[in-house]
């Protein structure tokens, strides 16, 4: 469990995005924020793409970053 989680707090911190922008952005409580970020819980997969969406209107780098940690397509992978 975590994924998610821990490639969302990397992209909120290297982003500077609060989680309480995150959250109203996608009209969701903060608490559900909060608990993907401290691994908690996961997001739904429906969840997974409204954060790519709203990270979209923040930073499209900071979404496609999102992705790239929450795939694990990093070219340093191998």
């Amino acid at each position: 469990m975590g994924k998610a989680g821990k490639a969302l707090r990397q992209i909120l911190e290297a982003y500077e995005i609060s989680q309480y922008q995150l959250a109203a952005k996608m009209e969701i409580d903060r608490s559900n924020v909060s608990r993907w970020v401290s691994e908690e819980r996961d997001p739904s997969a429906e969840a997974v793409f409204a954060i790519n969406k709203a990270l979209q209107t923040f930073n499209p780098q900071a979404a496609s970053e999102f992705v790239r940690l929450y795939l694990g397509n990093d070219p340093k992978d191998g």
